[in-house]
């Protein structure tokens, strides 16, 4: 492309000056073929000059290879990528630092108990790698590292490192796309957009962590698009057929042990940590899982999603998630949440038949249920543009944040109840990076029987 620029460009130079009518003119004709013949030798300098720079900075084109190519110590760049790069690779990072009155800051169904605790976590390292292969052929995924500075703990578990999402698509049209690989499941919105530097708060909320276990992932297909109903609203949707929930796994040994249970609720029946031998599934049956997602203006969306699956050997217990999103903004306010309700029938019995019970004698839940509600208000005093304006610029925003969480990790029972008020306040310099300040309000272990466990958290998160 460079070289035809260049030789449209010196054309244009050496025979802008030879006018038509004079073209019969022997005369004319000769310095025409004069000035053909210095063009012929200014491209070829140009050829030379382009192929010694391209090989002086190993930029020369790698040949092709394929399974017939001789081997040997070159095969190893055998990629199409080395010759035409298309990759980009970014990520985003958070770091916390939490002081509560409890050490067990952070359990998803299970009250604080313990002495308080004090800590700074490396929470998440999450590189992401996109690649437009062609310009219908897509390629995205996102490895998750988290608690990076452990290298192994008590139990054994170490760094916990593994594939969030990692995708091909295949791009049809706008209201129709193939989609595969390990899919970001669409159950509720905030799965989908889950990213440290995205959100307002620290934590993530309650119902997003047990109730819709997130970060939920599960390999598998389908397809998803977006239609236009009127001028100004939109339809988009996602529908995929994916592997499932684990419900019984082997645990310090002991197969079929149940693991959905009030403590994690769904958490450890996903898919990316499920103890089942061949490390897939404990059963043949496949989930379906979808989302519809309407705006009828912009700023206004309700989102409704569903799930169902086998979580058992069998594949003779269903698994059923309902979840409904919503999102309303208008100027520097936001209102959004989420609610979800799990069913998973017979759970509160063993394979056997007979009753099922935790640690602490409580019946295994059949039923779960959460929500979340957050308010956001974003706004920039103008004196510190006029103070500090290199410090408070045009992509500037503070944000007031209030959150209230509910969720019941076992809905027949009052004790596995837990709320949460959140108060938090965060700057973006820019809208990529985030200084986050909040304050939990944690009520824990039942609406009768509360145990405040309060605390501080600050953090800060970015992409890059």
């Amino acid at each position: 492309m460079r070289r035809l620029a260049i030789i449209g460009a010196l054309s244009a130079c050496l025979l802008g000056g030879v006018p038509f009518e004079a073209a019969a003119d022997e005369k004319t004709e000769k310095a025409l073929e004069e000035r053909i013949n210095r063009l012929e030798k200014m491209v070829e300098e140009l050829t030379r000059r382009e192929t010694k720079e391209a090989k002086e900075e190993g930029k020369e084109k790698a040949p092709a290879y394929t399974f017939g190519t001789t081997g040997g110590g070159k095969s190893i760049y055998a990629k199409p990528f080395v010759s035409s790069p298309k990759a980009t690779v970014g990520g985003y990072m958070d770091l916390q630092y939490r002081l509560f009155n409890s050490s067990n800051s952070t359990g998803v169904g299970q009250p604080g108990t313990g002495a308080g605790s004090s800590s700074f976590d490396q929470q998440r390292f999450v590189p992401f790698f996109y690649s437009d292969i062609t310009d219908r052929l897509k390629v995205a995924s996102e490895l998750e590292i988290e608690h990076g500075i452990r290298s192994k703990s008590n139990d054994g578990s170490g760094i916990e490192v593994s594939l969030e999402f990692a995708t091909i698509d295949y791009l049809l049209r706008e209201p129709i796309n193939f989609r595969t690989g390990i899919i970001l499941l669409p159950v509720g919105k905030f799965n989908l957009l889950h990213d440290s530097p995205l959100n307002d708060l620290s934590d993530r909320p309650l119902v997003a962590t047990a109730i819709i276990p997130s970060t939920l992932s599960e390999a598998g297909a389908g397809f998803y698009g977006t239609f236009y109903p009127t001028r100004l609203s939109k339809l988009d949707y996602e529908l995929y057929v994916t592997q499932g929930f684990s419900g019984y796994s082997t645990v310090n040994g002991v197969p079929n042990t149940p693991v959905i249970t009030a403590d994690n609720g769904l958490r450890a029946a996903r898919q990316r940590v499920s103890t089942v031998d061949d490390g897939l599934d404990n059963n043949n049956g496949k989930a379906v899982v979808g989302r519809v997602a309407f705006s009828p203006i912009l700023g206004v969306e309700i989102g409704g999603s569903g799930y169902f699956g086998s979580y058992d050997p069998a594949s003779k217990r269903p698994l059923s998630i309902w979840a409904a999103d919503w999102t309303f903004q208008r100027g520097p306010f936001e209102l959004i949440g989420e609610a979800a309700w799990v069913y998973a029938r017979d759970n509160n019995r063993n394979l056997d038949g007979t009753f099922a019970f935790d640690a602490n004698g409580r019946p295994l839940p059949r039923r779960m249920d959460g929500f979340y509600v957050q308010g956001n208000y974003h706004f920039m005093p103008q004196f510190l543009r006029r103070r500090a304006p290199t410090y408070f610029t045009e992509a500037s925003t503070f944000t007031a944040v209030v959150r209230w969480d509910d969720t019941n990790t076992n809905s027949e029972l009052a004790a596995t109840a837990r709320q949460r008020l959140t108060l938090g306040l965060n700057f973006r310099p820019i809208e990529d990076t985030v200084f986050k300040a909040d304050y939990q309000f944690n009520f824990e272990d039942g609406k009768n029987n509360r145990i405040r466990n309060d605390g501080l958290v600050l953090s800060v998160a970015t992409y890059f």
